[in-house]
């Protein structure tokens, strides 16, 4: 066990049951004890690989995407350019990599990194040493210390590792689930009682958001519902600032594009499936991402959303194939064949091609965006 879970015990022991999003927050994120507090995660030799550490044509591509979407702004001379939880930094490595595909775009932009963990910042620090000659990346906590003005936002797989909450349909009610200890100690999930009718609430959802915007619908006996309020209210965020100032935000992650049932919070550890409630704080936690909620609250801040569509056929139309051929054609048979199982990897349907999705949320006075028409 680890030194969380004797904390989460304590802390159960004396308060009750925890919320499936309080236990998830918790193991991810806990100051002390958290799961990205003091670890690098990423690669071979941790526990999951995302897109970027797959290719150099994935960052390539985003950065042609807000090249052009800077172009449709109008290139204006300054520009924040954030990413949301930015991994390694292979991703901003790759894209500024490529800033000089449009005339004037990397001396405009102004990097922003949202990143809390301080394992994963001092390896992106490393990375983009010397990448941005013109303005230095800034390192920032949370999206809102971003600066006002237009923006250009990348969020590569932030939205799953944010806390949700679970509602599970149990004897013609619903009701919530929680996490709660047994009397060896062994953590369990048990059901709140019923939940009475009228508003349902939850902390971190921002005002005037429904948790439910259809209501609480009928559904099969165990029927699980799963809502994340953290996600909801950056994407708000996010929409506000796009709205009001200009700009364009990519949203790439795995998940559902229509809301629906289903369990899908899982951990990972070693590149393998790990059991959520053994050992907090030592497993990455995610969820899929519910595309729908999420392009609901940036619809009520005035934004404009275009898909999600699959991350495959995103790829595809930027030319992934054409940068795949014109890389091999430099490269020696191993390197040549590495580039293809990466592009297969990225775009094909049985891999993530499909089960990723990507969407965009822009400014109101946006054409639509490369790979969205």
């Amino acid at each position: 066990m680890t030194k969380l879970a004797d904390l989460l015990r304590r802390r159960i022991a004396d308060e009750g049951p925890l919320t499936v999003a309080q236990y998830m927050n918790d193991a991810l994120y806990h100051p002390d004890y958290g799961y990205y507090t003091g670890r690098d995660p990423l690669g071979v030799a941790g526990d999951f690989i995302t897109a970027p550490e797959i290719s150099q044509m994935f960052g390539e591509l985003i950065g042609v995407w807000c090249a052009m979407a800077w172009k449709s702004m109008g290139a204006p001379d300054a520009i924040n350019l954030v990413e949301l939880g930015p991994g390694r930094g292979s991703l901003m490595y790759d894209l500024l990599r490529v800033s000089g595909v449009a005339p004037g775009f990397g001396k405009a932009l102004h990097v922003h990194m949202v990143e809390i963990s301080p394992a994963l910042r001092a390896r992106q620090r490393e990375a983009l040493e010397n990448a941005v000659p013109d303005n230095a990346p800034t390192w920032l906590d949370d999206f809102s210390q971003t600066p006002q003005g237009p923006l250009l936002l990348i969020a590569n797989e932030f939205f799953d590792a944010l806390p949700v909450h679970q509602f599970q349909r149990s004897d013609n009610t619903w009701r919530q689930r929680l996490v709660d200890i047994d009397r060896q100690g062994n953590f369990r999930f048990i059901l709140s009682a019923p939940i009475r009718k009228g508003p349902v609430t939850l902390p971190g959802l921002p005002p005037g958001l429904p948790v439910f915007p259809n209501g609480l619908p009928d559904a099969p006996e165990g029927a699980v519902i799963e809502v994340c309020p953290s996600g909801i209210a950056v994407a708000h965020a996010v929409a506000e600032r796009v709205t009001g100032h200009g700009g364009a935000a990519l949203v790439i992650d795995y998940g559902h594009a229509v809301s629906s049932f289903g369990e899908t919070v899982q951990a990972l550890k070693r590149h393998a499936y790990h059991d959520v409630l053994v050992a907090p704080g030592d497993a990455d936690i995610t969820a899929h991402v519910d595309f729908s909620a999420l392009a609901f609250a940036a619809a009520k801040a005035g934004a404009r959303l275009y898909g999600p569509v699959r991350q495959g056929d995103f790829l595809e139309s930027l030319g992934i194939s054409a940068r795949a051929e014109a890389l091999s054609a430099a490269a020696t048979p191993r390197q040549a064949e590495d580039i293809r199982l990466a592009h297969k990897r990225l775009t094909d349907e049985d891999e993530m091609g499909a089960l990723f999705k990507v969407m965009a949320v822009t400014g109101p006075d946006l054409p639509a965006p490369p790979g969205f028409a």
